[in-house]
């Protein structure tokens, strides 16, 4: 089970990879950060990146699976959003990509046994990443992620 650290490093192995951080969405700061940072600024990348994942988490129209019961827009994920996940775990929403002329960012989130706030935050090279790989990959460490 890899910690912050070694998790960033496998992330950083994926071919393509320019740059990661494990972010709290709730408060936008980075738990840990590897590579490059698409503006320069790992934090102000988290908390921008924390922005996109709290309204995808928070809102239906990302998740209409998830209906009424998830609460206010407004509301941090709380025990109703997880319930009306329907599996009783974590945010509605597994992961979001988003694409770029020059990349891909790929935003996991990760179930924790306290509050599922957290997500992995890759940025992929789009000539010489693999998106699908990245995506399974990323799938995988946040199942196994531990945080401590």
């Amino acid at each position: 089970m890899p910690g912050i650290d070694a998790c960033l490093h496998e992330i950083m192995a994926l071919p393509g990879a320019r740059g990661a951080a494990i972010v709290d969405w709730t408060s936008g700061l980075a738990l840990g950060t590897a590579g490059e940072s698409p503006n320069g600024d790992h934090e102000t990348t988290a908390a921008e990146t924390a922005e996109l994942a709290r309204a995808a988490a928070e809102y239906p129209a990302f998740a209409p699976d998830a209906g009424p019961a998830a609460g206010p827009a407004s509301a941090p994920a709380g025990p109703a959003t997880r319930e009306a996940a329907g599996d009783g775990k974590g945010p509605p929403v597994e992961d979001l990509i988003v694409t770029s002329r020059t990349g891909y960012h790929v935003l996991r989130f990760v179930e924790t046994t306290f509050d599922s706030s957290v997500f992995l935050h890759l940025w992929l090279d789009r000539d010489t990443g693999n998106l699908a790989l990245a995506r399974l990959r990323l799938q995988q460490l946040a199942e196994r992620l531990v945080l401590a």
